[in-house]
C-alpha cells in the first residue's frame, strides 16, 4: 500500500511478487518450465534488443551517408551548371570573332581566325570537365540511392526486432510458449533482413 492509500499492481508487478512470495516453494514441472521459459526469454531478449540496436545505428548511419551523397551530388550539379554557362559565353565570344572574321579585310581575317580556333580549344576543354562534373554527380546520386535502399533494409529489420521484442513481454506476461516461438520466428525475419542490408542487397 502506497502513502496515498492504495497501490495498483501492473501484471509484471504482480509475476514478480508472486514468483517472490511462492517461487521456493513451489514444486513440480509447470513451476520449473515457467522459470525455465522465463530465463529464455530474459537472455533472447536482451541479445535481440543488443542486436536491435547494432541495427538501428547502422539505419542511422546509412541515411546520414545518404544525405551527404546526395549533397554531394548536387555540389557537382552546380558546377557542372558554371562550367555550360562557361561553355556558353565562349560559345558567344567564338560566334563574335567568327562574324568579324567573315567582315573584316584579308590582312586581319587571320587573327580572328586565331580567335575563333582557340575558343574552339577552350570549348572543348570547358566541355570535357563540365561531362566529367555531371558523371560524379550522377555517380554521387547513385550512391545516395544505395544508402538509403540500405537504410530501408536496417530500418526493416529494427522494427522486426522490436515486434519481436513485444512478443517477448507478451509471451513472460500470458505464458504462452507459441508468443516465444513467434518472438523468435519473428527475430529470425529482422536478423535475415538485416544480413540483406549487410550484403547490400
Amino acid at each position: 500500500m502506497s502513502a496515498g492509500g492504495f497501490h495498483v499492481h501492473g501484471p509484471h508487478d504482480h509475476e514478480l511478487e508472486h514468483a517472490g512470495a511462492h517461487g521456493d516453494s513451489e514444486s513440480g514441472s509447470a513451476s520449473s518450465g515457467h522459470r525455465s521459459m522465463t530465463s529464455q526469454i530474459a537472455v533472447w531478449t536482451a541479445v535481440i534488443a543488443t542486436v536491435g540496436a547494432i541495427f538501428a545505428y547502422m539505419g542511422g548511419l546509412t541515411q546520414a551517408n545518404a544525405g551527404l551523397y546526395k549533397n554531394n551530388a548536387g555540389m557537382k550539379k552546380t558546377e557542372a551548371s558554371n562550367q555550360w554557362n562557361y561553355f556558353q559565353s565562349k560559345s558567344t565570344k567564338q560566334s563574335l570573332a567568327e562574324f568579324a572574321r567573315d567582315m573584316s579585310p584579308d590582312e586581319r581575317r587571320q587573327e580572328w581566325q586565331t580567335k575563333v580556333s582557340r575558343y574552339e580549344q577552350e570549348k572543348a576543354e570547358i566541355m570535357l570537365v563540365a561531362k566529367n562534373l555531371e558523371a560524379e554527380a550522377t555517380d554521387w546520386d547513385q550512391k545516395s540511392e544505395a544508402q538509403m535502399h540500405q537504410h530501408h533494409r536496417w530500418a526493416q529489420a529494427t522494427t522486426a526486432l522490436q515486434v519481436s521484442i513485444a512478443l517477448a513481454a507478451m509471451a513472460l506476461l500470458t505464458r504462452r510458449r507459441w508468443l516465444e516461438w513467434g518472438m523468435l520466428a519473428v527475430a529470425g525475419v529482422g536478423l535475415v533482413v538485416g544480413a540483406l542490408a549487410a550484403m547490400h542487397i
